[in-house]
């Protein structure tokens, strides 16, 4: 059967890098490696355009190439015979291709120089298969199959936080990632925080990743999915993720220190961005174009369950109950830095931001008035707090804390007790500094 562009697709993810022939006018030759070669549609192809390259001087003379793919597993090579057609330079292949380029730039820190200036759009004449004899990769599982199992795993639920966890433990069955984070949009729209994570020895529950930092920060800048299926060769990203900078209090992101692939899908529900979901494996090309697609599909439905979770209507008052035990054992020393809500237990880092400008709040009304019981209305309207509209956020930030403390502090917990109440357990006794 004659190779069709459409079952070639897992031959244009980069894992190998494809050769780039074309001539100049006079009969020239040039030959070039090509980091990827985009599926645009069933006959067309399109390649980066970051510099004027040899390769753009001579197509754009003589618009004719010949591209050499193989396909990682078999190493089957094919032939692609081209035809320059177009340069686009905005709309949704140009933007596709830029997320994708920014995602592999920030992994080898050569962000600054990997700009993307167009996409080179070309027409697809002739596919020759080379060796013809050699057996073909094994296919992939079914990706409408795998996201068929990871959406009933997931269910339906209004608890947040355990559809989060419910979210992520669902693509095991479905998809088979053993390697996952949920991070949500912070309040600002800047950041993002991790909600929940599968498959690592830390959870990395409160880490921060700047919006275009890396490729879970270019998905959400570009609110496009970017998938890395080969080994950059470069891991000074991931190993700046996995620690704090020096003075800057950050939770490490619980990264595989030898990822061979990896996918960030946005989460977007309304035209709104909500966070992004990342996994990665240790196995090469492990995500498929079409697991891509499945993905954002289930992102979608992620987000929407979440925004429906988030939304939960507030009860007008905490429910109020009797006062707890007297707190023993030895002081606990909560110190509070103002500048950036930064909270501190026994000198040890705990959370900061509007996590921790709460944590702070519900401790104060604890020490100074026996306050136990608390409801999220109250908190919505709290002068004390620095923003003016938590917005669908509070719910997510409070399982934030939540977490923080059950791994960092068991002495101090918060309890839900009621749709949108929840109750402070504080076990030792503490010393607030500010």
């Amino acid at each position: 059967m004659k190779p069709t562009l459409e079952s070639l697709r897992s031959c244009l993810d980069g894992a190998i890098p494809a050769v780039v022939a074309t001539c100049a006018r006079d009969g020239t030759p040039n030959v070039a490696y090509a980091s990827q070669v985009h599926y645009v549609d069933a006959g067309h192809v399109a390649l980066s355009y970051q510099f004027f390259s040899k390769t753009r001087e001579n197509v754009l003379a003589h618009p004719y190439a010949q591209v050499q793919v193989l396909e990682p597993g078999s190493f089957r090579h094919f032939r692609l015979k081209l035809r320059y057609t177009r340069t686009e330079t905005d709309g949704p292949l140009f933007e596709y291709m830029k997320a994708q380029l920014a995602g592999i730039a920030t992994q080898t820190r050569m962000d600054k120089v990997f700009r993307l200036r167009g996409a080179d759009v070309y027409a697809v004449l002739e596919i020759e298969s080379v060796d013809p004899d050699v057996a073909p990769a094994i296919p992939a599982t079914d990706a409408l199959l795998n996201l068929r199992r990871a959406v009933e795993a997931l269910g339906a639920s209004t608890d947040l936080a355990a559809l989060a966890d419910r979210g992520l433990a669902a693509l095991t069955p479905g998809f088979g990632i053993h390697h996952a984070l949920l991070l949500m949009l912070d309040e600002s729209g800047e950041g993002l925080y991790a909600l929940a994570s599968l498959g690592y020895p830390d959870s990395g529950i409160g880490a921060e990743v700047r919006v275009g930092e890396g490729l879970i920060g270019v998905a959400a800048r570009e609110r496009i999915p970017v998938r890395i299926n080969y080994r950059t060769g470069d891991y000074t990203y991931q190993a700046a993720m996995r620690v704090a900078e020096p003075g800057e209090p950050r939770i490490p992101l619980p990264l595989l220190a030898n990822p061979h692939s990896r996918i960030a899908v946005p989460l977007i529900h309304g035209g709104r961005l909500v966070g992004v979901l990342y996994a990665e494996s240790e196995q090469d090309a492990f995500f498929s174009h079409a697991d891509e697609d499945a993905l954002v599909v289930y992102a979608r439905h992620l987000a929407a369950l979440i925004a429906q979770a988030a939304c939960e209507p507030d009860d007008a008052e905490p429910l109020r109950v009797e006062p707890a035990a007297h707190p023993t054992g030895a002081p606990l020393a909560v110190r509070y830095f103002a500048v950036d809500h930064s909270v501190f237990i026994d000198n040890d880092y705990l959370i900061k931001g509007v996590a921790g400008s709460i944590l702070w709040t519900l401790l104060n009304e604890h020490v100074h008035n026996g306050r136990r019981d608390f409801c999220n209305r109250e908190l919505r309207h709290d002068p004390r707090l620095p923003l003016p509209d938590f917005g669908d956020n509070l719910e997510t930030r409070l399982i934030l804390l939540a977490r923080r403390l059950a791994e960092r502090c068991p002495a101090i917990a918060l309890e839900k007790t009621g749709r949108g109440r929840f109750r402070l357990n504080v076990s030792r006794p503490l010393r607030l500094h500010a």
